[in-house]
């Protein structure tokens, strides 16, 4: 038997419900023709008129006579009702409604394909949010160390006082560095697009389990388990690459997976299985950098090494 989802008047979804519960809460007048209701197998969210014939709601049970209302629904059906009126500008309204209405981030689809973020795009993604936490976080930083420092030098003090402040400096820089990420990550996974700056240039991002759009609370949790992720030798990152769902170690930790853009939305074909172009830039950008940085280092190196032989 068919299990049922439902869309209430404050666009929250229900269910799974059986199709009785459905047709007692219609008779009950707790749904009308407007609500919008889904099952596995349908390829979008449909006003519960649509599904009338499906759903029996045709006949009316009334002190054991049955009242037919074929005729009403066939007037929804040819347009002379205004029920269906009412359900079109429902349709129109709704949160599930395609991605770009002003409710598009809000939706949650379930029963299309789901495409899994994978480890390149990861990458790429954390790429792009690296430089942007790490430019804002070096300016703040620079700032405080300044004000700070100059403080210092005015108090004056021996050798070891100054060395005190400046451990002191450098502990409060790096825990605003902390809170700054924390607070980028969270907000942002947290927002309405569900995804940090760089998350959106490769269009992917990040749900719980069900789809639905992660809390501050767990988005700083999530923070936090990334931490854990890249202590134990970057391996709860490299599980990314390898577990069925694509997800790190922070990511079953805090039960979030990082998806296409386009899942959990009645559009689920338009989501990317390849890298993509944004992608591929970004990750050919991060390994120029990263060549030139090692062949840097291996100059630096030989340099010291010929100096010193």
């Amino acid at each position: 038997m068919s299990q049922w989802y439902y869309a209430d008047a404050r666009r929250e979804r229900h269910g799974p419900v059986e199709a009785d519960t459905l047709r007692d809460k219609f008779r009950r007048n707790e749904l009308d023709l407007s609500t919008l209701v889904w099952r596995e197998g349908m390829p979008q969210w449909q006003p519960l008129s649509a599904m009338a014939e499906e759903l029996q709601l045709l006949v009316q049970p009334d002190a054991g006579n049955g009242i037919d209302l074929r005729a009403d629904y066939q007037a929804i059906e040819d347009g002379t009702a205004v029920a269906k009126a009412s359900a079109a500008a429902a349709v129109a309204e709704s949160p599930y409604a395609a991605p770009g209405s002003t409710m598009a981030g809000e939706a949650v689809i379930n029963g299309g394909e789901i495409v899994y973020a994978g480890f390149w795009k990861r990458v790429a993604a954390y790429f792009i949010d690296s430089l942007v936490v790490g430019m804002v976080g070096g300016v703040i930083a620079m700032v405080i160390g300044m004000v700070l420092g100059i403080g210092m030098a005015g108090l004056g003090g021996g050798s070891d006082a100054m060395g005190a402040g400046f451990v002191a400096i450098q502990l409060l820089t790096n825990l605003i560095s902390i809170g700054l990420s924390a607070a980028y990550y969270a907000g942002f996974h947290a927002s309405s697009g569900k995804a940090t700056l760089g998350k959106m240039a490769v269009g992917i991002k990040v749900v719980r389990s069900n789809g639905e759009r992660i809390s501050i609370a767990r988005g700083i949790g999530r923070y936090f388990a990334a931490m854990l992720s890249g202590l134990i030798l970057c391996i709860g990152y490299l599980m990314a690459a390898f577990t069925e769902r694509k997800q790190g170690l922070h990511d079953m930790i805090c039960d979030t997976l990082v998806v296409d853009k386009w899942a959990f939305t009645d559009h689920p074909e338009w989501q990317q299985r390849g890298l993509g172009t944004v992608t591929i830039v970004i990750l050919s950008l991060f390994g120029v950098l990263v060549l030139v940085g090692t062949v840097a280092l291996l100059a630096v190196i030989g340099i010291a090494a010929s100096r010193f032989s």
